[in-house]
């Protein structure tokens, strides 16, 4: 960058001009489209006359996009100026000719770019296709400096982070965790909600090679979590179901209680004095009849207890045999990478114009509905992980319960309870009625 600073001075001189400012956006490519702070300063200083000429060391240096340089001409004879130089040839940018040699190197250089960028993103896939790195970067989280060793330390924390995940507690609550134990990230901060979300849905954690959101092959570096894992979790964040408010922070049950009457779903709110409740809610954004509404405390308080009876039961042991670990999570995923494949290969088949719009659009529908059912059903598979470490010991999860995150006990709940109906309450009876309630247990 010097050496060209030199040059233009160099040019200026021979010319007789007198050189009143210097703008350099070092490293800021043009050709990307870029914001370069320096350049917008240059032509704010056209428009207000400041300069009467300019000098550019070449001009792929000032533009790689035809309309920048379009834009460019348009301010300089706005303002009235028609000293135009390039160091590097011969072309006086001030005449039509020398504007007309520039527009032509203009093409030329932006020909030569998207070429460049072509041959790179080429060099990517191939990379991506072969299972191998490509491209530089910070040191990802669970790996050494190499980016192919696994850094035990830190793949602890992942592996932790994956199976409470899939146990049902939140990322805000892992990262806040996280942060209080002084857990770093790569780069020595603390954890943010993205920064877990990103590492979590990484297929490269599983030992695969991920390109533009598409998991293509095995990697060349180890797994520190299992596909199958990857799978589900990669499920789960990807639920466009799947909410992220705090509701399911405040009140245990949300989303699991259905009116008896008119079979909406329940929802949170409190009375005028605080007291937490579930209601039938009418009115705008709700299709509820209003009719019944029911005390959380001692609802939630029952639900446990029922939950917890539940987890002893053999019919639930049996129900959840096989784990997340079973074939039916090995088969959903394969379903998932078969309908993806599918896609592709359409989508190549459609590019070659083997088909028409018609027949695409046929032929990709149900591939869609197939690739959206099985990544539903590999999301549901977690349920069995959230009871991998209760099922059949109700008194131990008794005596952890009150420690457990709020996003964890309703996650354990969800697994064993599919919902709960709320019957209308007796006339004149005020206490808790256990009557009201009719639950609808998961196999």
């Amino acid at each position: 960058m010097r050496r060209q600073l030199e040059d233009c001075e160099q040019l200026a001189q021979r010319r007789g001009w007198q050189v009143v400012d210097r703008y350099v956006d070092d490293d800021v490519s043009a050709y990307k489209g870029h914001k370069r702070a320096e350049y917008a300063r240059l032509l704010d200083d056209l428009r207000a006359g400041a300069l009467d000429g300019v000098v550019v060391w070449h001009l792929d240096r000032l533009h790689r996009q035809p309309k920048e340089l379009e834009e460019f001409f348009e301010v300089c004879d706005a303002a009235g100026v028609r000293d135009l130089a390039s160091v590097t040839g011969d072309t006086d940018l001030g005449s039509n000719d020398g504007r007309f040699t520039a527009r032509i190197l203009g093409a030329v250089a932006r020909k030569e770019s998207d070429d460049k960028s072509r041959r790179i993103r080429r060099k990517h896939l191939e990379l991506a296709q072969a299972g191998q790195l490509s491209g530089g970067g910070s040191r990802p989280y669970g790996y050494e400096a190499d980016r192919l060793t696994v850094r035990e330390s830190e793949a602890v924390v992942v592996r932790e982070c994956a199976r409470r995940f899939l146990a049902g507690e939140s990322i805000r609550s892992l990262c806040a965790e996280l942060n209080a134990r002084a857990v770093s990230t790569v780069s020595g901060g603390g954890w943010k909600t993205q920064t877990l979300r990103r590492l979590l849905h990484s297929a490269r954690i599983s030992g695969r090679r991920e390109h533009h959101g598409e998991v293509l092959t095995d990697a060349a570096w180890p797994a520190i979590i299992t596909p199958t894992d990857s799978a589900q979790i990669r499920a789960r964040l990807d639920d466009p179901g799947r909410r992220t408010n705090k509701s399911a922070r405040r009140y245990l049950l949300v989303r699991l209680l259905r009116c008896g009457e008119c079979r909406s779903t329940l929802v949170s709110r409190p009375r005028g004095d605080g007291q937490r409740r579930y209601v039938c809610a009418t009115g705008p954004n709700f299709g509820g009849c209003g009719h019944t509404v029911v005390a959380a405390d001692p609802l939630e308080e029952f639900v446990v207890e029922a939950v917890l009876y539940r987890l002893d039961s053999p019919e639930l042991a049996a129900g959840l045999a096989g784990g997340s670990e079973g074939p039916d999570a090995e088969r959903f995923q394969s379903e998932v990478e078969q309908a993806r494949a599918q896609l592709d290969e359409l989508a190549e088949t459609y590019g070659k114009r083997v088909i028409s719009v018609s027949e695409w659009l046929a032929a990709r529908r149900p591939i869609e509905q197939r690739l959206a059912a099985a990544t539903k059903q590999l999301a549901k598979l977690s349920r069995s992980t959230v009871l991998d470490d209760y099922l059949g010991d109700a008194k131990g999860l008794r005596e952890r319960w009150a420690g457990l995150d709020l996003t964890r006990q309703h996650a354990i709940v969800a697994a064993v309870l599919d919902h709960l109906v709320v019957g209308p309450a007796r006339r004149g009876y005020n206490r808790f009625d256990p009557d009201r309630l009719r639950p609808v247990w998961r196999a």
